[in-house]
C-alpha cells in the first residue's frame, strides 16, 4: 500500500492492538486458556469464584485465599434501597440489558470510590460489582413481573445465590454445576468488542463503571454476546428435530445468517464448545426434554456437514440456560454476571500501562471546498 491509499482493516481484523497477559487462544491445542490454563481444565476442576481470583490475581487462590475472597464477595451483594427505586420505576417491558446497563451506571453514582481510579480501588470496585450485579439483574428482571425482590444469600456460593435472587429457589448440584461451568466458559475471552470498548473507555482514564457500562452495550448486540438468546428464538421457531434440516436448508437458500455459529478466532471449533454441550447434555437428562439438544445436534453436524462452520459458545448455551429455567432475555445479563471478571482484569492491565487507545481512519469525503453564501446555496 502507498502512503496515500492505507490498508484498511475492517472490523479491525487481524490488527494486533496491544499486548495482554490475561487470555489466549493457543494455536497449538485450539484451547482458549486463562492465564495459561485450559478453560476446559478450569470448567472442570474449578468454581467460578476461583477463576474470578485466576483472572483478577494471575493465579489460582489458595484455600485461605479462595476462602477470603468468597467471603468478601457475598458481603457485597446487596444494593441500595435508593437503586431498588430506580429498578422499579424501570419500564416493565425494557430489555434486561438495558436495565442491568442502567443499573450499573446508577452504581458507578454512589461508589463511595467513583472518582479513584487507582488499582486498589478498581479491585475493591470489581469485587462490588462481580457481587451487586446479579442482585440487580434480578431485581430488574421480578420488577418486570410485577414481583418482589429477593435478598441475596451470603450463606450461598455464587452460583447457587444467583439462582435465589433470580427464581427464589436453588435448584439440585447437577443444575447449579452446570451453570457454574457457563459462567467460567463466558468469564472472559481477549480482545473481544466488549472488553476492547471497556479498554478503550479506561485508556481515557475513565472509571471503571464507565468501561463497564459502555461495555454491557456493546455486549447488547446480537453479532456479540446477544447470540444465545438469539439461538434460542431459533431453537422455538424450529420447534421439532424433524423440521431444522428442512429450516436450516431454507436459511442457506436465502443466504441468511444461522445463530450460534462461526468465530473470528476459532478456525476448528470454539474449544468451549464440547464442555459447555456436555453440561447442556445433562440439563436434557435433569429436566427430561431432549428436543432442544437434538434440534441442536441436527443444526450442527448440517452446518459442519455443508458449509465447515463450527458452533461457537452461544450455540448450546442457549437450550442449556431455557432448561435450567431462565427467560430468554436473562442470557444474557448472565453473561454479563460472568464477563465483569475479564472485563476487570482487562481494565486493571489497561490501566497500568496506559495510552490513549486513539486510532485513524481513512477519508473518503469530498475534497476541502468553501461554504457558499445562504443565497447561493440550491
Amino acid at each position: 500500500m502507498s502512503d496515500t491509499q492505507p490498508e484498511i482493516r475492517k472490523g479491525l481484523v487481524g490488527v494486533v492492538a496491544d499486548v495482554s497477559a490475561v487470555s489466549k487462544v493457543m494455536p497449538e491445542t485450539n484451547s482458549l486458556t486463562y492465564r495459561g490454563y485450559a478453560v476446559q481444565d478450569l470448567a472442570e476442576q474449578c468454581s467460578f469464584e476461583e477463576v474470578a481470583y485466576l483472572l483478577w490475581n494471575g493465579e489460582l487462590p489458595t484455600a485461605a485465599q479462595l476462602a477470603e475472597f468468597r467471603r468478601e464477595e457475598a458481603g457485597n451483594r446487596a444494593i441500595s434501597p435508593a437503586l431498588h427505586q430506580v429498578i422499579k420505576a424501570f419500564p416493565h417491558d425494557a430489555h434486561p440489558m438495558d436495565a442491568i446497563r442502567t443499573a450499573v451506571s446508577f452504581m458507578g453514582l454512589e461508589d463511595p470510590e467513583a472518582a479513584d481510579t487507582s488499582e486498589p480501588a478498581t479491585r475493591r470496585k470489581a469485587m462490588r460489582l462481580l457481587a451487586k450485579i446479579p442482585t440487580a439483574i434480578a431485581a430488574a428482571h421480578r420488577a418486570a413481573k410485577g414481583q418482589e425482590p429477593v435478598a441475596p444469600d451470603p450463606g450461598l456460593g455464587f452460583a447457587e445465590n444467583f439462582f435465589h435472587v433470580v427464581l427464589g429457589k436453588v435448584p439440585q448440584p447437577e443444575v447449579v454445576k452446570a451453570f457454574d461451568v457457563s459462567l467460567i466458559l463466558y468469564a472472559e475471552h481477549g480482545f473481544n468488542a466488549s472488553t476492547f470498548t471497556a479498554r478503550t473507555v479506561t485508556s481515557t482514564g475513565a472509571d471503571l463503571h464507565g468501561a463497564v457500562t459502555a461495555a454491557i452495550a456493546a455486549l447488547k448486540g446480537p453479532l456479540h454476546g446477544g447470540a444465545n438468546e438469539a439461538v434460542m428464538h431459533m431453537l422455538a421457531e424450529i420447534g421439532d428435530p424433524a423440521k431444522a434440516a428442512a429450516w436450516l436448508q431454507g436459511r442457506f437458500d436465502h443466504k441468511a445468517l444461522v445463530m450460534g455459529f462461526g468465530h473470528r478466532v476459532y478456525k476448528h471449533g470454539d474449544s468451549r464448545v464440547p464442555t459447555m454441550t456436555k453440561y447442556a447434555e445433562k440439563m436434557a437428562e435433569v429436566v427430561g426434554d431432549r428436543r432442544w439438544m437434538e434440534m441442536s445436534r441436527i443444526l450442527a453436524t448440517e452446518m459442519v456437514e455443508k458449509k465447515n462452520i463450527h458452533p461457537n459458545l452461544d450455540f448450546p448455551a442457549g437450550p442449556a440456560y431455557h432448561l435450567m429455567g431462565f427467560d430468554i432475555p436473562l442470557f444474557t445479563p448472565i453473561f454479563v454476571a460472568s464477563r465483569i471478571t475479564g472485563w476487570a482484569a482487562h481494565v486493571i492491565e489497561q490501566a497500568a500501562d496506559n495510552r490513549l487507545i486513539r486510532p485513524l481512519s481513512n477519508y473518503t469525503g469530498v475534497a476541502q471546498r468553501t461554504v457558499p453564501a445562504l443565497t447561493e446555496r440550491s
